[in-house]
């Protein structure tokens, strides 16, 4: 039974290692660009691991602003996996307290997606399975990192090449897979414009937490549809 659910976990991650290699290897290749070396690269990518805001803890080290502002700015960014944890709370209680530590480290967006997928159509997120799908992530996302940083300065700019939409079709792609849920353009409508205006009005990174909460409040109002039963 084990052996299975550590299969199940490594298949499901795969496919979806395509889309985010490319954004683990971009943060190894901005990261070196930016003067830091392959060794604090991948030791930054292991020890914070939450792609987005790997890349707004480098941009802010280039321009050497106050460390405290540093680790808010993650923060916020990092915001949306206090949501996480609140959404897959229900389907991982039967984790230990040691288990659930472990599990909400490897938290990060496609673990969320895939691990509320699982559980909603009623299979048990086992914590064979959700290990199985996150170290398969996490060592593959490192690894990634690691060849950015050796191979990044053979690349030059990648935002000159354009690579650094990488991150948004990979944010829309974990986006697009709940859209047959409850209320789910109105949703991301508001969360999208709420984010937009935050950006220009407020500036990076809050705008993430402020559209995030935008979204919260939206679907937090929207009428829950019952479904007839047979």
């Amino acid at each position: 039974m084990n052996r299975d659910e550590i299969l199940s976990g490594i298949r499901t991650a795969l496919p979806i290692l395509l889309g985010a290699l490319p954004f683990g290897v971009l943060f190894g290749a901005v990261a070196t660009g930016m003067g830091i070396s392959t060794g604090e690269t991948v030791l930054m990518s292991m020890t914070i691991y939450a792609g987005a805001s790997q890349l707004v803890g480098i941009e802010l080290f280039q321009h050497h602003v106050a460390p405290w502002l540093v680790v808010l700015s993650v923060f916020a960014v990092n915001f949306r996996h206090v949501l996480y944890s609140a959404a897959l709370a229900n389907h991982i209680d039967h984790f230990s307290f040691g288990q659930k530590v472990i599990a909400f480290f490897l938290l990060v967006d496609p673990q969320f997606a895939e691990s509320l997928k699982r559980g909603e159509s009623g299979i048990k997120v086992t914590f064979v399975w959700y290990m199985a799908f996150g170290l398969t992530f996490y060592i593959c996302w490192n690894f990634a990192a690691f060849l950015g940083a050796i191979f990044g300065k053979f690349v030059g700019d990648p935002k000159a090449l354009g690579l650094d939409v990488l991150l948004t079709v990979y944010f829309l792609g974990l986006v697009l897979a709940f859209r047959k849920k409850d209320h789910w353009l109105p949703t991301v409508a508001v969360s999208s414009a709420a984010a937009i205006a935050a950006y220009h009005f407020v500036g990076s990174p809050w705008h993430v937490s402020i559209g995030a909460l935008a979204g919260i409040a939206v679907a937090a109002l929207l009428p829950v549809k019952t479904r007839e039963t047979v």
